[in-house]
């Protein structure tokens, strides 16, 4: 996986006449260890989650209900993922700026981060994270 922008990743699916299992583990099929774990759901249409970046703080987001859409940049790069499938993550680095938007109705994203939770550990506004990339370019 690279480290400087966002990936996909492919969890296990095991399907029968029953229906279908995925499961995620930690160091396995994300690149760290489980920290903390919470999920974002009922959001009202048109709204925009996240809005902010992690200096030290790594995530995977799952959809494991509906669909969503994840906007992101590194400072250098940018891009757009579709989450719609619960046997796929999004794996997303420490200092990646990062909005989830256009979540459908009865959407539920998991998040699974690499640290307790920390307010110091957040980047709130564009201004910060200019900052904050323009250190560590240095």
């Amino acid at each position: 996986m690279k480290k400087n922008k966002p990936c996909l990743i492919h969890l296990p699916k095991i399907s029968d006449r029953r229906g279908n299992l995925s499961f995620v583990e930690e160091f396995n099929h994300v690149p760290f260890k489980i920290m903390r774990a919470y999920w974002i759901y009922d959001v009202p249409g048109g709204e925009i989650r996240g809005g902010h970046a992690y200096r030290d703080n790594e995530e995977t987001i799952i959809a494991l209900s509906g669909s969503f859409n994840i906007a992101w940049n590194n400072g250098e790069e940018s891009g757009e993922f579709l989450l719609n499938r619960s046997y796929y993550g999004l794996y997303i680095p420490n200092g990646i700026w990062r909005e989830i938007r256009d979540f459908s109705t009865n959407s539920l994203a998991l998040i699974l981060g690499s640290t307790p939770y920390d307010e110091k550990d957040y980047i709130r506004t564009p201004q910060q994270y200019e900052r904050f990339y323009h250190e560590l370019c240095q």
